[in-house]
């Protein structure tokens, strides 16, 4: 893809800076700017980037994170800690990172989720995939094209290109998409591969 333009996102000013520095002269990367949580605009004020890179460690955590995709905006989250993995993805956070990530890898990260993929970092990733979840015993069994097409999701497919994979139609991927979300409780894609990725039902 082109440039990926990037906002972040810290309640702390000084790791805003740090996060910049890492990032700028990044090959591809352009940060288009900074801010707090409470000050990102809850409109279509962030569609000047493509990707926010969401400092978690702050006191208001996730609490805006929610709302966030509906703008169009895919979040890298930054965690101070591994645990915050599952809460993250559960916010809607499209990967994570922890906080000693270095500059390379925090850029590849951002192209990844830039580019629709889901990204897991390191101890980040085991615990996000290990943790079993409360409500596990109360989700509905997915049938076994429900379970391919969800795997293919996590790859960030669209729906025609899981349409081509399987060769069924376009719609009858929406059904299942839709079974999926209904299954898993999940209100958008986004939400439903971290509920699957904390089921074990899918792999990243």
């Amino acid at each position: 893809m082109d440039e990926v333009r990037v906002v972040v996102v810290s309640e702390d000013p000084l790791v805003r800076s740090g996060l910049v520095s890492l990032l700028a002269g990044q090959d591809g990367i352009v940060v288009e700017g900074q801010t707090s949580p409470d000050e990102l605009p809850a409109g279509g004020g962030t569609r000047e980037a493509d990707v926010a890179v969401w400092d978690a460690s702050g006191s208001s955590g996730f609490d805006h994170l929610a709302g966030t995709g509906a703008r169009g905006l895919r979040v890298l989250a930054v965690l101070a800690d591994e645990d915050q993995a599952p809460e993250a993805l559960g916010a809607g956070a499209r990967g994570v990172v922890l906080r000693d990530v270095d500059a390379s890898r925090l850029a590849a990260a951002v192209r990844a989720v830039a580019e629709g993929l889901v990204v897991l970092d390191g101890a980040a990733a085991e615990s996000a995939l290990r943790r079993p979840p409360p409500v596990a015993a109360t989700v509905e069994p997915l049938t076994p094209r429900e379970h391919d097409v969800l795997q293919l999701l996590a790859q960030g497919l669209s729906n025609k290109l899981i349409a081509t994979r399987l060769g069924i139609s376009d719609h009858t991927v929406k059904f299942h998409v839709n079974a999926i979300l209904g299954k898993l409780g999940a209100q958008s894609r986004t939400e439903a591969l971290a509920h699957a990725a904390r089921l074990g039902l899918v792999l990243f």
